[in-house]
């Protein structure tokens, strides 16, 4: 399977109200329940009013289109970082997946997915 590697820093983020949200960028995830409204953005189109914030995410994206009966994709990606002491934060849209990391982690998450037979492609 091929991970692509997106070439920016992320933010995840809560904002008090989506109109902060500017949706013309070309990149970003919007997650809105009863009790928040959280987004991840590129770094710098982070909106001013956050509630809350936290930088220092980098990403990778399953390559292709994933069908929805396909079982454990997420799972076993997200276990192979567990298990080297890599958390993750999580994003799935309609097409794929999205696994985030912390920086600091980035470059050995590349390694073990890597040696665990995964093609990761892309920018560092």
């Amino acid at each position: 399977m091929e991970l692509l590697q997106l070439p920016y820093d992320l933010t995840v983020c809560k904002v008090a109200d989506i109109a902060d949200i500017d949706l013309s960028r070309e990149f970003y995830f919007i997650g809105r329940t009863d009790e928040e409204i959280s987004l991840v953005c590129r770094t710098e189109d982070t909106p001013v009013n956050t509630t809350e914030r936290e930088d220092g995410w980098r990403s990778f994206r399953i390559c292709g289109v994933l069908d929805f009966s396909l079982i454990g994709i997420l799972s076993r990606i997200s276990g192979i970082l567990a298990d080297n002491g890599i958390g993750i934060f999580a994003v799935s849209t309609y097409n794929t997946d999205y696994i985030l990391v912390k920086e600091e982690n980035y470059d050995k998450a590349v390694r073990v997915l890597s040696e665990a037979g995964y093609k990761v492609e892309g920018a560092h």
